[in-house]
């Protein structure tokens, strides 16, 4: 159905037909197994970013791979005028893996900025107080949420938002990480604050220990809702179900995608007891192929697979291992992360060409800023596979130096 060619044929007819809002494509990739992808020209590639922490298992996935078959030549699409036993499962799974208390609920989309919007809407409706007006929705600088409009207003980079101003209005960005200007800005007249316990986009920042509760004790006392983006941290991405695990905390709301799906789009908003679960009401909001029997199959497959495969573990200790490892190395200035998601900052401004030198020696990685490359590979990644890349990588980086 699609005719053969090479990488350069392949993409001349990229950029005739598609959009040029991602830029040139690095690679046209045709095939990938377990950590592995391969390249329409036959080169083999360690993918150490997993579609951007999407692909959890892996490509090609057996067991998901079946599950998603299986469904597909069962039932694929039904609207929302109905259910299916996979989505209605998939809702009771995410509950009992967050610890969710009764009257919680889930609301499924089909992304992560879908789940955002989803969240953004649920903070509007947060109305209520002590006679105060709730207009304000807090988020932090360096914050990305998405770009569909309404995650676009919760992201920080101007460069983002600039071009599609005027945004929904009322968020306001305080500084990352920092208490007492959270403290200062969370009143009567804030709906929510949105966090995410470490932001991907930015270069892999954690928050700092204490904030997360603090954001709960603050929220909680004024009545806004506390909104946890775990759309890139969720699902094991951190060695955990959840990043924010740790912080002992209950949100009120968290939205998770990426790897919820083993690489099948899905996104999930999931709301904590039956206040916060109530706020949105029958008819205002609504997605027509989120939670669909064929993406909610995936879901249920992938977090099988990561249960009964110890994947979490494997995500803990190849991460520790791959984060030893580079703060070793020379030329790396400081490594940040948990699990599998990893930032870590170079001593000079290289990282673009450390993108190119890794794909020239095999190795798929990203470059979120000019001196920063992030890393959230599958969570099968073994620590073999993690080994060649410390080993390959100061010959990465001295090629991208020596390239500038």
């Amino acid at each position: 159905m699609t005719g053969s060619g090479s990488g350069p044929e392949w993409l001349a007819r990229y950029s005739s037909s598609l959009m040029g809002v991602f830029g040139t494509p690095q690679r046209v990739l045709v095939r990938g197994a377990g950590c592995l992808v391969w390249d329409a020209d036959g080169k083999e590639y360690l993918d150490l970013l997993g579609g951007i922490a999407v692909n959890a298992l892996g490509h090609a996935n057996p067991f998901v791979t079946s599950v998603i078959s299986s469904q597909l030549a069962t039932l694929g699409h039904v609207s929302n005028f109905f259910t299916s036993p996979t989505q209605i499962a998939l809702a009771e799974k995410l509950l009992a893996l967050t610890d969710a208390p009764a009257g919680s609920k889930v609301f499924f989309t089909n992304s992560g900025t879908e789940a955002n919007e989803a969240a953004f809407k649920l903070a509007r409706r947060n109305t209520g107080g002590s006679g105060a007006k709730r207009t304000k929705i807090i988020a932090l600088e360096g914050a990305f949420h998405g770009r569909t409009m309404g995650a676009l207003a919760l992201t920080a980079k101007e460069a983002y938002r600039e071009p599609f101003e005027p945004l929904p209005a009322g968020v306001v960005h305080i500084p990352f990480g920092d208490v007492e200007a959270l403290k200062d800005a969370v009143d009567e007249t804030v709906a929510a604050v949105f966090l995410e316990p470490i932001q991907g986009e930015a270069g892999v920042r954690p928050l700092p220990p204490g904030y997360l509760r603090a954001a709960r004790e603050l929220t909680a006392r004024v009545g806004a809702l506390l909104i946890l983006d775990e759309v890139q941290t969720g699902i094991g991405r951190t060695g955990k179900w959840l990043a924010s695990e740790d912080a002992g905390i209950m949100p009120d709301a968290v939205t998770l995608a990426k790897g919820l799906g083993g690489g099948f789009p899905i996104g999930a908003l999931i709301t904590y007891g039956p206040e916060t679960s109530s706020l949105l009401a029958a008819g205002q909001h609504g997605t027509t192929f989120g939670g669909n029997p064929v993406a909610t199959a995936a879901a249920l497959a992938t977090l099988h697979a990561i249960e009964s495969q110890h994947v979490l573990s494997n995500a803990s200790a190849v991460g520790g291992h791959l984060r030893a490892g580079l703060a070793l190395l020379p030329g790396v200035t400081e490594v940040r992360g948990e699990g599998l998601l990893i930032g870590f900052d170079l001593d000079a401004d290289v990282a673009p060409a450390v993108v190119q030198a890794g794909l020239d020696a095999g190795f798929i990685v990203n470059s979120p800023g000019p001196r920063t490359i992030r890393l959230a590979p599958p969570l099968v990644l073994t620590m073999a596979q993690a080994d060649t890349f410390l080993a390959a990588f100061p010959a990465i980086l001295q090629a991208a130096k020596d390239a500038q």
